[in-house]
């Protein structure tokens, strides 16, 4: 069994399970063992079982992904029938250090949430019987009575597929000028939504997520029928898999007339100016990415990540920043 020594969610120290901060947003008040009741994820005993989850699953993407639900005092694959409540992602399939990917994930959407405030979807780690280390997200578009909230990513709100733009769409057909023009013409509160989106496409680029592509934003419907930006989701460090990964996700970068070059924040300006945010605006918010922040550092650390890619990690961030701080 292996030794926990913070918090598989909040990763603040001092604990050997969920810490009651977790218990109470990410597993809705309810003491859950951290430890599934697996040996792997999947073995040879379980592949059919994980095999036959899988396929019932409707969520598309490359890494295989399963649904679990909350059964007691521990997590478990869904049956047929069941509505799953948590989305489980093991180890990458096919990438460097794919061991890595759930540490990885996790440790960047804390980031987000921790340090810059943004709205993410709850999230934690947990492992197998034998120890392998698996991330957990829980579904904000499914309500405690089953039923789901509705829910639409940028590739459909903007009409594209890979009938109208072939194989790799979700990257080629948007620059992410593109998709906040979809803001604007969506969302009723546009002015706080684009904010909200700068502030992510800002991060992307500061934590190297190379896969921030179309289907990797989305808008959910509110009460009132209208719609806002769904939290954050799939926020990763593309380069501990990916060494020679691209800048942005999207093929057609930051604007629509965008040349490969060094990223500065004026960059981030720009987009700005063109979302129609106004320049004061703008300019906090790249204040509030150029600020020294401790805690970056100390959830690194806190991580479940190995040594050498906590350092690996840390400096593919200072790196992002060095570019991120110069005016042009």
């Amino acid at each position: 069994m292996m030794e926990i020594k913070v918090c598989p969610s909040t990763l603040s120290e001092g604990f050997s399970t969920y810490s009651p901060i977790a218990v109470k947003h990410f597993l809705g008040g309810k003491k859950v063992s951290a430890i599934l009741p697996y040996a792997s994820f999947p073995s040879e005993s379980n592949q059919a079982e994980f095999d036959s989850n899988r396929r019932r699953f409707s969520l598309s993407g490359a890494q295989s992904k399963y649904s679990v639900l909350i059964d007691g005092d521990h997590f478990r694959l869904t049956e047929e029938g069941e509505q799953g409540t948590y989305i489980l992602k093991p180890r990458l399939s096919d990438f460097e250090n794919r061991d890595a990917g759930p540490a990885n994930e996790h440790l960047t959407m804390q980031i987000a949430s921790q340090v810059y405030g943004i709205s993410i979807a709850p999230c934690g780690l947990c492992f197998s019987e034998q120890g392998e280390t698996a991330y957990l997200v829980k579904r904000y578009d499914v309500l405690p009575d089953g039923s789901k909230i509705q829910q639409e990513d940028f590739a459909s709100l903007g009409g594209i597929s890979a009938e109208t733009f072939g194989r790799n769409y979700k990257y080629d057909a948007f620059s992410y000028e593109d998709m906040g023009l979809l803001i604007r013409q969506y969302l009723p509160a546009w002015p706080v939504e684009m904010v909200k989106f700068l502030d992510l496409v800002i991060f992307n680029f500061l934590f190297a997520n190379g896969d921030a592509h179309a289907k990797n934003f989305s808008v959910l419907m509110t009460p009132d029928g209208d719609y806002r930006l769904a939290p954050a989701y799939d926020l990763i460090n593309t380069l501990i898999h990916l060494p020679d990964d691209t800048i942005f996700a999207l093929r057609k970068g930051l604007y629509n007339g965008w040349y490969d070059h060094y990223v500065t924040g004026s960059d981030f300006l720009v987009l700005a100016s063109r979302l129609g945010i106004p320049d004061r605006v703008a300019k906090q918010e790249l204040e509030r990415f150029r600020a020294d922040y401790p805690l970056i550092d100390s959830l690194i650390s806190r991580s479940f990540l190995s040594e050498p890619l906590k350092e690996r990690y840390r400096d593919i961030y200072m790196a992002r920043l060095k570019y991120f701080l110069r005016a042009s």
